[in-house]
Protein backbone atom coordinates (compact mmCIF):
# COMPACT_ATOMS: atom_id res chain seq x y z
CA UNK A 1 0.00 0.00 0.00
CA UNK A 2 0.74 3.73 -0.75
CA UNK A 3 1.74 5.50 2.36
CA UNK A 4 1.37 9.61 3.15
CA UNK A 5 4.55 10.15 2.24
CA UNK A 6 4.68 8.83 -0.87
CA UNK A 7 1.50 9.92 -1.89
CA UNK A 8 2.21 13.55 -0.84
CA UNK A 9 5.38 13.45 -3.24
CA UNK A 10 3.88 12.22 -6.13
CA UNK A 11 1.01 14.96 -5.50
CA UNK A 12 4.26 17.35 -5.61
CA UNK A 13 5.71 15.98 -8.74
CA UNK A 14 2.04 16.14 -10.40
CA UNK A 15 1.84 19.65 -9.50
CA UNK A 16 5.35 20.83 -11.07
CA UNK A 17 5.17 18.69 -14.20
CA UNK A 18 1.90 20.80 -14.48
CA UNK A 19 3.37 24.23 -13.86
CA UNK A 20 6.62 23.43 -16.26
CA UNK A 21 4.11 22.18 -19.26
CA UNK A 22 1.95 25.55 -19.11
CA UNK A 23 5.38 27.57 -19.02
CA UNK A 24 6.66 25.68 -21.80
CA UNK A 25 3.72 25.75 -23.67
CA UNK A 26 3.22 29.83 -22.82
CA UNK A 27 6.61 30.47 -24.31
CA UNK A 28 6.64 28.37 -27.25
CA UNK A 29 3.45 30.44 -27.98
CA UNK A 30 4.70 34.09 -27.16
CA UNK A 31 2.18 34.54 -24.39
CA UNK A 32 5.23 35.63 -22.71
CA UNK A 33 6.32 38.67 -24.69
CA UNK A 34 7.10 41.92 -23.27
CA UNK A 35 6.95 44.32 -25.82
CA UNK A 36 4.76 47.16 -25.49
CA UNK A 37 2.16 48.89 -27.56
CA UNK A 38 4.64 51.59 -27.24
CA UNK A 39 7.96 49.75 -28.75
CA UNK A 40 5.69 48.98 -32.08
CA UNK A 41 5.17 52.50 -32.60
CA UNK A 42 4.99 52.88 -36.81
CA UNK A 43 5.80 48.64 -36.97
CA UNK A 44 3.36 47.96 -39.52
CA UNK A 45 4.13 50.72 -42.23
CA UNK A 46 7.67 49.31 -42.54
CA UNK A 47 8.36 48.60 -45.88
CA UNK A 48 4.76 50.56 -46.56
CA UNK A 49 4.20 53.84 -48.82
CA UNK A 50 4.70 56.71 -46.14
CA UNK A 51 1.24 57.77 -45.15
CA UNK A 52 0.89 61.33 -47.52
CA UNK A 53 -0.11 64.65 -45.12
CA UNK A 54 -0.17 68.49 -45.41
CA UNK A 55 0.06 70.45 -41.95
CA UNK A 56 0.54 74.35 -41.08
CA UNK A 57 4.47 74.85 -39.72
CA UNK A 58 5.07 77.57 -37.01
CA UNK A 59 4.33 80.24 -39.14
CA UNK A 60 1.24 78.94 -40.73
CA UNK A 61 2.23 78.26 -43.82
CA UNK A 62 1.33 75.01 -45.55
CA UNK A 63 3.85 71.82 -45.37
CA UNK A 64 3.09 68.94 -47.04
CA UNK A 65 5.35 65.72 -46.84
CA UNK A 66 5.22 64.94 -50.90
CA UNK A 67 7.08 68.23 -51.78
CA UNK A 68 10.06 66.54 -50.08
CA UNK A 69 10.26 63.05 -50.63
CA UNK A 70 10.69 63.28 -54.61
CA UNK A 71 14.56 62.35 -55.06
CA UNK A 72 15.32 62.97 -51.13
CA UNK A 73 15.95 61.11 -48.19
CA UNK A 74 13.88 61.99 -45.62
CA UNK A 75 13.74 61.29 -41.60
CA UNK A 76 10.31 62.03 -39.90
CA UNK A 77 10.52 62.70 -36.09
CA UNK A 78 7.60 62.92 -33.63
CA UNK A 79 8.17 64.62 -30.60
CA UNK A 80 6.88 66.99 -28.17
CA UNK A 81 8.72 69.43 -25.93
CA UNK A 82 7.46 68.06 -22.66
CA UNK A 83 8.71 64.54 -23.57
CA UNK A 84 12.35 63.62 -22.20
CA UNK A 85 13.64 61.58 -24.64
CA UNK A 86 12.83 64.17 -26.98
CA UNK A 87 15.00 66.84 -25.54
CA UNK A 88 17.68 64.31 -25.81
CA UNK A 89 17.85 63.47 -29.17
CA UNK A 90 16.92 67.27 -30.67
CA UNK A 91 20.28 68.54 -30.23
CA UNK A 92 21.76 65.67 -32.45
CA UNK A 93 18.82 66.25 -34.59
CA UNK A 94 19.95 69.82 -35.46
CA UNK A 95 23.68 69.24 -35.94
CA UNK A 96 22.42 66.28 -38.51
CA UNK A 97 20.44 69.03 -40.09
CA UNK A 98 22.81 71.66 -40.54
CA UNK A 99 25.53 68.64 -41.66
CA UNK A 100 23.34 67.14 -44.10
CA UNK A 101 20.42 70.27 -45.11
CA UNK A 102 22.65 71.24 -48.56
CA UNK A 103 22.65 67.70 -49.66
CA UNK A 104 19.46 65.30 -50.76
CA UNK A 105 18.34 64.75 -46.84
CA UNK A 106 15.40 66.39 -45.05
CA UNK A 107 14.69 66.07 -41.64
CA UNK A 108 10.87 66.86 -40.30
CA UNK A 109 9.87 67.46 -37.30
CA UNK A 110 6.27 66.57 -36.75
CA UNK A 111 5.20 68.05 -33.24
CA UNK A 112 2.86 66.39 -31.21
CA UNK A 113 -0.38 67.93 -30.02
CA UNK A 114 1.52 70.55 -28.27
CA UNK A 115 0.32 74.42 -28.28
CA UNK A 116 1.76 76.84 -30.61
CA UNK A 117 3.34 78.40 -27.80
CA UNK A 118 5.10 75.63 -26.14
CA UNK A 119 6.27 74.33 -29.55
CA UNK A 120 8.00 78.36 -30.09
CA UNK A 121 9.46 78.03 -26.82
CA UNK A 122 10.81 74.31 -27.24
CA UNK A 123 12.43 75.11 -31.07
CA UNK A 124 13.75 78.53 -29.10
CA UNK A 125 15.56 76.73 -26.81
CA UNK A 126 17.49 74.12 -28.91
CA UNK A 127 17.71 76.34 -31.97
CA UNK A 128 16.13 74.24 -34.45
CA UNK A 129 16.11 75.43 -37.56
CA UNK A 130 14.33 72.27 -39.73
CA UNK A 131 11.07 72.32 -41.05
CA UNK A 132 8.39 71.26 -37.84
CA UNK A 133 4.51 70.59 -38.89
CA UNK A 134 2.03 71.11 -36.07
CA UNK A 135 0.18 67.76 -35.75
CA UNK A 136 -2.36 69.59 -33.49
CA UNK A 137 -5.26 67.23 -33.71
CA UNK A 138 -3.12 64.22 -33.86
CA UNK A 139 -4.29 62.94 -36.77
CA UNK A 140 -0.80 62.64 -38.34
CA UNK A 141 0.69 61.04 -35.56
CA UNK A 142 -2.53 58.11 -35.42
CA UNK A 143 -1.69 57.58 -39.41
CA UNK A 144 1.88 56.47 -38.62
CA UNK A 145 0.70 54.60 -35.69
CA UNK A 146 2.46 56.66 -33.43
CA UNK A 147 1.56 55.37 -29.20
CA UNK A 148 4.81 56.91 -27.59
CA UNK A 149 6.97 59.51 -28.61
CA UNK A 150 9.40 60.13 -29.51
CA UNK A 151 9.35 58.10 -32.94
CA UNK A 152 11.51 58.54 -35.75
CA UNK A 153 11.02 57.29 -39.63
CA UNK A 154 13.48 56.68 -42.29
CA UNK A 155 11.49 57.62 -45.51
CA UNK A 156 13.45 57.06 -49.55
CA UNK A 157 13.24 58.51 -52.40
CA UNK A 158 10.19 56.69 -53.21
CA UNK A 159 8.41 57.91 -50.05
CA UNK A 160 8.77 54.41 -48.74
CA UNK A 161 9.46 54.09 -44.84
CA UNK A 162 12.23 51.86 -45.13
CA UNK A 163 13.28 51.87 -41.13
CA UNK A 164 12.18 53.41 -37.94
CA UNK A 165 13.51 54.01 -34.26
CA UNK A 166 11.43 54.23 -30.97
CA UNK A 167 12.73 56.19 -28.30
CA UNK A 168 16.06 58.75 -28.33
CA UNK A 169 17.59 58.40 -31.53
CA UNK A 170 21.74 59.13 -31.43
CA UNK A 171 23.22 61.26 -33.83
CA UNK A 172 25.39 57.95 -34.84
CA UNK A 173 22.55 56.02 -35.70
CA UNK A 174 20.71 59.18 -38.20
CA UNK A 175 24.62 59.04 -39.48
CA UNK A 176 24.25 55.61 -40.59
CA UNK A 177 21.00 55.87 -41.43
CA UNK A 178 22.07 58.44 -44.39
CA UNK A 179 25.51 56.85 -44.92
CA UNK A 180 24.11 53.31 -45.97
CA UNK A 181 21.18 53.89 -47.85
Amino acid sequence: MFDKTSLLKGTIIFILAVFITAGVTFFSLGLLERSTPTSRSGQELVTKKAPSFTGVDLYGNEVSLKDYTENNLVILNFWASWCPPCREETPGMERIWKKYKNSDVVLIGVNVQDSLEDTESYVDEFKITFPIVMDMDGSISIDYGVTGLPVTFLLNSEGRIVDRWVGAISERRLESWILNR
